[in-house]
């Protein structure tokens, strides 16, 4: 077996096992999910991080010199989908590029960068993956989907639907190290082909499509006279495309994204304008600008010890705090800690201690004047004089809900505020 196919699948093994145990909240120390394209760009967009645009410029990079690796070995709706193609084993087929991806790659990041992840979450690989693994009902029904799509197609998803994938393939198909045929030593008899789970492979005319190969390298073990070969790019022959289809393809895309752009502003309005009056995590800023960011992954929603985050819900498109049954721990920002694409700011724990997410409120006809709600309070903003009703320090309370999860009466609501501040 091929060496270079054998350190791929440990390495996608490793990534695998790791995206997993993160989004199921088990384990999350080494952040995986930090390196996924469109978090990244958000983080780019959100926060101006320079960590997330060395980041994303190292994937770049990566892409340059090797292809698109990122699809075999970072990405975890890829590594979804070669689990599936292991699980059906399917003969592969060969599928045409087809260019309307790079219209899809527009509309959806036009829309990013006019200001709303709204159809990001709708089919971008991360946040799918996140959506799925966590039991939301369009990742689980996009992953029935995508199975049944690798069941007919293979990876037809990756090569001709995936908005990141269409970036990548653009810098894939010019990248120094390829996948490409030996012309000498290739019998044509379609070996390589049938492993190809992208359909990248055009074996009667001893062709790699290098823009649509995902570099799983499961061809360059199958090949019995050594006629495939993955190194430095050769001169090799090329598919018939006029430079004056090109131009026109890419003006169009150009056109698209432009348009793309403006409805997205349109849509981050439009979003703005249904929503309730939610409480977020700390470092969320408000409602209206968090609901166009976070990309549901629901990796938050995981990884909170005290299950508070909630997913999105027909009345808020985006992940927010519930304190029906608990609240938000004083001593925690697992949140701010795990998000990967900066719609949770990544706050200290000192800064998230002084952060107010919202306020608590007493109701004086139902309040026994206990005390109970002072004791809990963390912040210390809820204070007693003998025999008097609680009075809550709006100055201090960050909203974190303990005061509220402690009254016996239910006489403490925490309502959200508009906008998120440090005290």
């Amino acid at each position: 077996m091929n060496k270079t196919y054998l350190l791929r699948i440990c390495l996608a093994i490793v990534v695998a096992v790791l995206s997993i145990l993160g989004i199921l909240g088990v384990f999350y120390p080494f952040k995986i999910f930090d390196v996924q394209v469109a978090a990244l760009l958000q983080r780019v967009l959100v926060d101006f991080s320079l960590f997330a645009g060395i980041l994303l410029l190292g994937i770049i990079v990566l892409t340059l010199l090797l292809g698109r690796v990122y699809c075999s070995v970072l990405c975890p709706l890829g590594l979804l989908q070669e689990g599936f193609a292991l699980i059906f084993r399917r003969k592969n087929v060969a599928l045409k590029n087809r260019s309307y991806k790079y219209f899809v790659a527009a509309i959806v990041f036009g829309a990013m960068l006019g200001g709303t992840v709204y159809l990001v979450r709708l089919i971008d690989p991360y946040s799918v993956f996140g959506s799925a693994f966590s039991g939301a009902v369009w990742g689980l029904v996009f992953a029935a989907g995508i199975a049944l799509l690798v069941w007919f197609k293979g990876r037809y998803f990756c090569s001709n639907i995936c908005p990141v994938g269409a970036v990548l393939g653009l810098l894939s198909k010019n990248a120094l190290m390829q996948v490409y045929i030996d012309d000498e030593k290739c019998v044509a008899c379609g070996r390589c082909a049938s492993k190809c789970p992208s359909g990248s492979i055009d074996f009667k005319n001893k062709i790699v499509d290098n823009e649509t190969c995902v570099k799983c390298f499961r061809c360059l073990g199958s090949c019995r006279q050594s006629g495939i070969h993955y190194d430095k790019k050769p001169d090799t022959k090329v598919s018939f495309n006029p430079e004056r289809r090109r131009f026109i393809l890419g003006g169009a895309a150009l056109v698209v994204l432009a348009l793309a752009v403006k409805s997205g502003v349109e849509i981050s309005k439009k979003v703005a304008t249904k929503l309730k009056k939610v409480i977020l995590p700390a470092g969320a800023g408000n409602a209206d600008d968090f609901a166009n960011r976070c990309l549901n992954c629901n990796l938050c929603v995981q990884n909170c010890p005290m299950k508070i985050i909630k997913k999105a819900d027909g009345e808020y498109p985006a992940v927010h705090i519930d304190y029906q049954d608990s609240f938000c721990d004083y001593n925690c920002h697992k949140c701010s800690e795990v998000c990967p694409s900066g719609a949770i700011k990544r706050l200290t724990l000192a800064e998230k201690q002084k952060t107010q997410i919202a306020l608590a409120e007493i109701d004086e006809n139902i309040c026994i004047k206990c005390g109970l709600c002072v004791m809990k309070c963390p912040a210390q903003a809820i204070s007693r004089v003998d025999g008097a009703f609680p009075i809550v320090d709006a100055n201090k309370c960050i909203g974190c809900g303990a005061c509220q999860t402690a009254c016996p009466v239910k006489a403490i609501k925490v309502v959200g505020v508009e906008a998120q501040k440090l005290l």
